[in-house]
């Protein structure tokens, strides 16, 4: 007798899809089948079933390069003696987990002195950034659903990134105020490369590569009615300027909607600030809104639990006793390149996948702690490789969606015997270090 539940999250990416039915055995233990996910957040449920190709146990770097088993107790003791005695560790990640771990994690931070950081670092910090300077006019993602008629996505490709982001809430789907789905919607799409998002667009704005920042403010001079000096801006000619300016102008409620090739081209933050005063200036005529792109399932809610506990939403570095927060200088790739950081500890990102290479080099020989339910290039690195039950499959948690709207996930299948949960390990390693710091 198979049981079936309604109503799953999906913990991929940051849409969050609240829409998923799990199909499992009679003793909730193996995933048989998953209805409405993508490809992505499908095979995710279906890989944490696959005990036998898992990690279930804690394991440690021997000197030949080879691991051995250990204990939950003994990766404990090692994690907890490791930030106790370390001067500056660094606390990476934290995207990928639930808010309830997020908060532990901190909490050991602000004991050990430790330097906070998660994935924003190398993706949306600039976004932050941006808001810290100008503010930004937001709505949720159910808003771009029943009224949204204008949607312009920049510099990213949900077809491919958020697979259900354009059939849930921004494309496709009728809503209250838009019954007619794609046929009511008018679609841009500023990439430099025609993506598959691009070849469903009403109008592509194929801008040269790191110009965004002068396509940007041209945007905002054509929807002020402003003249633009020469025939072609950043790429793109005048005149699909104009058009893609009164286009939006037209519409009852826009949003735009933009990723990592805005946030990580040439001009960073400033691309932001622009974007978010594109839609400032939008409002003069219709109504505008703007949201990130973000990518894990919950780096939003990593921003908005370092914000609730220290004021600042990544890099925040306690190593003094309080929270200073300084991009550029107190992000963890900065801090490796300075050699900076004496122990690394990893949960919920892998930056030995993502980070430039002197980075990886530095973490490789420093004591370390990679805490992630697969083996990646981090785990390969760290001296203790702690694998966790999937948040979101094997144990439930508090997420936020890119929009800012808080999502519970929930436990549909027990995690292998025996394995701990991030909240479980992190608070194992939280009475350890208490312990340690007493003595």
């Amino acid at each position: 007798m198979t049981k079936t539940i309604t109503d799953v999250i999906c913990p991929f990416c940051g849409t969050l899809c609240d829409d998923l039915t799990i199909t499992t055995d009679d003793e909730g233990k193996k995933i048989l089948d998953v209805e409405n996910a993508c490809a992505i957040g499908a095979e995710k449920f279906l890989h944490a079933s696959d005990h036998e190709h898992r990690k279930t146990r804690p394991r440690r770097l021997q000197e030949d390069g080879t691991f051995k088993d250990i204990t939950y107790d003994e990766a404990i003791e090692y994690t907890a003696q490791m930030l106790a005695a370390a001067k500056k560790p660094s606390m990476y990640g934290w995207s990928s987990t639930s808010c309830e771990a997020q908060s532990t994690g901190h909490e050991i931070a602000e004991l050990c002195g430790a330097l906070v950081d998660n994935t924003a670092a190398v993706c949306h910090g600039t976004t932050l950034v941006a808001v810290q300077n100008v503010g930004i006019p937001s709505c949720t993602l159910g808003e771009v659903k029943n009224r949204a008629d204008r949607i312009i996505f920049w510099g990213c490709n949900p077809a491919h990134a958020h697979p259900r982001h354009m059939s849930r809430y921004s494309i496709f789907p009728r809503g209250y105020f838009t019954g007619k789905g794609q046929k009511q919607r008018k679609i841009i799409v500023v990439d430099p490369r025609p993506t598959d998002t691009a070849s469903i667009a009403d109008v592509h704005l194929q801008v040269e590569q790191g110009y965004d920042y002068e396509l940007l403010q041209a945007l905002r001079a054509a929807v002020r009615g402003q003249e633009i000096s020469g025939d072609i801006v950043a790429g793109v000619p005048k005149e699909k300027v104009y058009e893609a300016a009164e286009m939006l102008k037209s519409g009852r409620f826009g949003v735009i909607f933009f990723g990592m090739g805005v946030t990580q081209s040439l001009g960073k933050d400033h691309n932001i600030d622009a974007a978010i005063m594109l839609t400032n200036d939008l409002n003069n005529y219709t109504k505008f809104s703007i949201i990130a792109m973000r990518g894990h399932y919950n780096v939003t809610g990593s921003g908005q639990v370092l914000g609730w506990q220290f004021g600042f939403p990544y890099s925040v570095d306690l190593s003094r006793g309080f929270a200073r927060y300084n991009p550029g200088e107190t992000g963890t790739i900065e801090v490796l390149k300075r050699k900076e950081i004496d122990a690394m500890f990893v949960l919920g990102s892998d930056p030995g996948a993502h980070f430039p290479m002197q980075c990886v080099k530095e973490i490789s020989g420093l004591p370390s702690v990679a805490v992630d339910p697969h083996i990646t290039p981090t785990t390969e690195i760290c001296k203790v490789h702690v694998p966790v039950a999937f948040v979101g499959v094997e144990v439930g948690g508090n997420c936020y969606r890119m929009d800012n709207v808080p999502i519970e996930a929930r436990k549909v299948v027990e995690p292998p015997e025996g394995m701990m949960t991030d909240v479980e390990f992190l608070s194992a390693v939280l009475k350890r270090v208490k312990e340690l710091k007493a003595n």
